[in-house]
């Protein structure tokens, strides 16, 4: 017998953004779509394929049957994650938005944690920076001091009292898509950053919520490179925000 989520009675959109996952998106889809089907009384999956150079796309077609809901867009050329997150949002049918990255660190079932505090005025984001967080899988120590080091920043700047702004685990109500993903201006990985500041200063809630995550090392994140770009990306956004 299917139990489905009293929480979110109006149904889930799934928003899953991809860049050269042909190795790893097929399995993600399986289990989103298993565990959907058992638990969700109305959904659809997004994958939107962010120019990738492998068969992302096509893989992501194949994964499930025909009759299920999911949908894949392509964005050509490739612009980032931000980007193909606000595509997928944009296009998104139901009352709710979860962004899920295509590896699935956040496993689907986590955001049951995230029902309790869903609203159409909230933004709800997984986190694997508190106390009560579950990692089961770390990041190598370099990556999770630059973490450390990269989310100060922000606090200091934009986010004061969020401890961890780039979690790939959202789950957005209607009005903050509507309202807050229209604006959204970064389109590579701070584009998470931009979203919860905007949101803020808009007036819309930003609720964090302890999330099991499992490191996957076959990361597209270069740590040096989208680290510098993400940290000017940040100032960027700072001083935008601050003269507007």
């Amino acid at each position: 017998m299917n139990h489905p989520a009293p929480s979110l009675p109006d149904g889930v959109s799934v928003v899953i953004p991809a860049y050269n996952e042909e190795r790893r998106i097929s399995a993600t889809l399986r289990r989103i779509v298993e565990y959907a089907r058992e638990r969700l009384p109305a959904w659809e999956v997004i994958v939107v394929d962010d120019g990738s150079r492998d068969r992302t796309s096509e893989v992501a077609r194949a994964a499930v049957g025909a009759d299920e809901p999911l949908r894949v867009l392509r964005v050509e050329p490739n612009r980032g994650k931000g980007h193909a997150f606000k595509v997928g949002a944009l296009a998104s049918t139901y009352p709710y938005v979860l962004l899920s990255d295509a590896d699935l660190s956040t496993p689907i079932e986590e955001v049951e944690k995230l029902w309790p505090y869903a609203s159409p005025r909230t933004v709800v984001i997984g986190s694997r920076a508190l106390q009560e967080s579950r990692l089961e899988v770390r990041q190598p120590f370099y990556r999770e001091m630059m973490g450390k080091t990269f989310n100060l920043v922000v606090q200091l700047l934009l986010l004061p009292g969020i401890h961890d702004s780039q979690c790939g685990f959202k789950l957005l109500g209607r009005e903050v898509v509507d309202g807050v993903v229209r604006e959204l201006v970064t389109d590579r990985f701070a584009f998470d950053v931009e979203l919860l500041a905007r949101a803020m200063r808009r007036g819309f809630e930003v609720r964090e919520v302890a999330v099991r995550w499992r490191n996957d090392d076959r990361t597209r994140v270069h740590p040096i490179r989208d680290s510098a770009s993400m940290l000017r990306d940040v100032f960027r956004l700072w001083w935008r925000l601050r003269k507007g």
